[in-house]
């Protein structure tokens, strides 16, 4: 019988307390952390990931069809088989972030937001290039930073508007308007304007919350009409896609096609690996999931999909109500904004409702890199909204919130 494993003990005059065995240190963080965690947001969060190996494992014949050439015949289920070990790595990677408490998660946070940005200066000089753009790196698997900058650029952004609790003076609006118009400028280079737009609605969504004066609300409105009208006119990508989404053509109707693969299966579906249309469908296992699982599985399972990421938005912004931290606050809406707005973005494009953009579908398109964004994403989301349930808190308004002074000041 193997003798258990101890903690030292903190030594210090008056330190009589015995060690404390290893396992029950575990079992008392696990306790903790089951206590603290929003079960609810796990449970829907479990659910979208359910349903989207079902959704790569009817999609994935398709994208290996496309892809077999005459020499070389690609596995039907090459995708569903790789998209299981993804998905199993990003819940093991959002599960571990879920335990970190709010000052760990804002400093991963923030680190991963620097490196990425680091990395996006090189992505145009030594990324790969897939279908005209650059935004991937090759470390042994295709890595995009912008995906893992997301989540790190509203942690990042979070930080610098809670400074307003030390000193109201400083600028923090106009730090991260910058960092947002610096980062749309780099990712306009690879071309990534599905991206760039996301950013921005992050950085729109954080900046009012923060307290900017309802007076400027129409002028940072009218910015970004003007932002993409320039883009409109001096970006040929931005040109193309809003010319190919307002008029059709040859070499940007993919749209066309996912409105009528998802339209093609009627209320309930032709059934799982029935589809005919996603057979011609590019990308059908990332970018146009949604439309095969519109064409096998019906417009209702759609529907009902839109409704668990509905649930999922709004589970977190109750969960932020009586909130008295401002960066969890900040961060929270940060993060749940990347994610609800990366997912409607995309089925907005397969309802022909959008412009393509490149974006997947959260938690239910196949992916590597972009799988283990959303779950690194959901792990700090996880981590900052965790609340002890016998706390109680000062609540109060937002304004009493930004108000209030620090404690600690």
């Amino acid at each position: 019988m193997t003798a258990p494993a101890y903690t030292s003990a903190p030594r210090g005059a008056g330190n009589f307390l015995p060690p404390v065995p290893v396992q029950r240190r575990w079992r008392d963080a696990l306790r903790i952390w089951w206590r603290e965690v929003d079960k609810v947001l796990l449970l829907l969060i479990g659910l979208l990931m359910a349903i989207g190996i079902v959704a790569v494992a009817a999609a994935s014949p398709a994208s290996a069809d496309q892809l077999s050439t005459a020499k070389e015949r690609v596995a039907d289920f090459m995708f569903f088989k790789r998209h299981i070990v993804f998905q199993l790595m990003g819940l093991t990677l959002m599960i571990g972030l879920s335990f970190l408490n709010r000052d760990q998660a804002r400093r991963l946070g923030i680190l991963v937001g620097a490196v990425m940005l680091a990395l996006l200066f090189v992505v145009p000089i030594i990324g790969e290039e897939k279908n005209g753009a650059k935004r991937w790196i090759n470390v042994g698997m295709s890595l995009q930073p912008s995906e893992f900058l997301k989540p790190g650029f509203a942690i990042i952004c979070a930080w610098i508007l809670s400074w307003r609790l030390r000193d109201p003076g400083l600028p923090v609006v106009w730090y991260v308007t910058g960092l947002m118009g610096l980062i749309a400028g780099l990712l306009m280079l690879q071309p990534n304007l599905g991206d760039a737009i996301l950013f921005g609605g992050i950085w729109l969504v954080m900046v009012l919350l923060a307290g900017v004066a309802w007076q400027r609300i129409a002028g940072l409105i009218g910015a970004g009409v003007g932002a993409l009208g320039l883009a409109y006119v001096f970006y040929d990508n931005a040109r193309h896609r809003i010319d190919g989404f307002l008029g059709g053509g040859t070499a940007f109707d993919q749209v066309d096609l996912a409105q009528r693969t998802i339209t093609a299966g009627g209320w309930t579906g032709t059934g799982l690996w029935l589809g005919v249309r996603k057979m011609n469908l590019p990308e059908a296992h990332t970018d146009y999931i949604f439309s095969v699982i519109g064409e096998e599985f019906g417009l209702i399972t759609c529907g009902l999909i839109v409704l668990l990421y509905c649930a999922l938005v709004l589970r977190v912004l109750v969960r932020l109500v009586g909130e008295d931290n401002l960066f969890a606050l900040l961060a929270a809406t940060g993060l749940i904004t990347q994610f609800g707005g990366q997912a409607f973005i995309n089925m907005l494009v397969n309802l022909k409702l959008f412009p393509s953009k490149g974006m997947t579908l959260p938690l239910i398109s196949y992916g590597g890199s972009s799988t283990l964004a959303v779950c690194f994403t959901l792990g700090l989301l996880l981590a900052i909204t965790r609340r002890n349930p016998f706390l109680a808190r000062e609540g109060g308004s937002l304004r009493d919130l930004i108000e209030r002074k620090d404690p600690s000041s």
